[in-house]
């Protein structure tokens, strides 16, 4: 038998190999305190003859939020549905990026989880009125967009909501009216709109409506300058071949996508959350909703797949 199994007299039991193996785990931690070099190390560069080994470097932190960020906190709104190798990369991107440009904030994961289309609108709505009294902006912000320019402005817009992604920027969509990707709006400015329509299932339209609420709302739409990188600003991360875009059209709805929704937004968006968890994607801190959205068929029957 092994060495160290002879100071055990006759067979052993469970407990005895339990404390053996802690023992023996307490003992390879000790050694490699002792052996890898440190501030603690005396002169001469070892420990009685031990040789000296560089230790492993420490887990990186996250920045911490300090007084000097301002008073103002982001609640980066980024509406979600099983695209999830897109939110591995897009949470610790993002939370790095705020951190660097000193921005608080705090994102939130929506997450649809039931069996209707998809609905970012809604999603948005729901994350509006979940994401807490200690933010006061929000960003609609989708996971596949990521900027790539640290000049482009997340701060609070107080002037009227900020379009980062701009028709002069984004990579793919470029008409004069577009507000989609990535867009930032005080919670006081998104409640003078009543948010954005609960009417738009599927892919595509809902930030077009809520272009016009804005201009109903007698805000205007502000962009950045001075940006150099042209369609270059950001990455894009979607994949259209692996992911496809869920276009379909029903009669009934290629007659309303153009419309204005003059009744529906904050004041009628019908939704469950399912749970609630705070999690940390490689060391970002984030929160997902699980959330289960309603849909009245006689109002829009186009909310399913059928």
């Amino acid at each position: 038998s092994p060495p160290l199994l002879r100071l055990f007299p006759g067979r052993l039991s469970a407990f005895p190999l339990f404390l053996l193996a802690l023992l023996l785990g307490f003992a390879s931690l000790l050694w490699l305190q002792l052996s890898c070099s440190g501030e603690a190390a005396p002169p001469g560069g070892q420990h009685r003859g031990v040789p000296q080994q560089p230790c492993p470097p420490p887990a990186p932190q996250p920045p911490q939020e300090e007084p000097a960020w301002g008073p103002h906190r982001l609640a980066l709104l980024v509406p979600f549905r099983e695209r999830f190798e897109e939110l591995l990369a897009f949470v610790p991107y993002m939370h790095r990026f705020l951190s660097k440009k000193r921005i608080r904030h705090r994102i939130f994961i929506l997450n649809q989880v039931d069996h209707f289309r998809f609905n970012r609108a809604s999603l948005i709505n729901v994350g509006f009125l979940e994401s807490g009294n200690d933010t006061d902006y929000i960003a609609m912000h989708d996971v596949d967009l990521l900027p790539l320019n640290e000049h482009l402005d997340y701060s609070f817009p107080e002037a009227g909501p900020f379009h980062v992604a701009s028709p002069e920027l984004h990579p793919l969509y470029h008409y004069k009216t577009y507000v989609g990707g990535i867009l930032l709006l005080t919670k006081q400015h998104y409640e003078l709109c009543n948010g954005m329509s609960n009417r738009f299932w599927g892919w595509g339209r809902e930030d077009d409506e809520f272009y016009r609420r804005i201009k109903g709302a007698g805000l205007q739409v502000r962009r950045p300058s001075g940006i150099t990188t042209g369609y270059e600003t950001f990455q894009h991360l979607h994949d259209p071949a692996w992911r496809k875009r869920d276009q379909k059209r029903i009669a009934a709805q290629k007659q309303e996508q153009f419309k204005v929704d003059r009744e529906g937004g904050l004041n009628n968006v019908r939704y469950r959350i399912e749970s609630r968890t705070d999690l940390s994607v490689a060391g970002a801190p984030c929160t997902v909703l699980n959330i289960l959205l309603d849909c009245d068929p006689t109002e829009t029957p186009w909310c399913t797949f059928g």
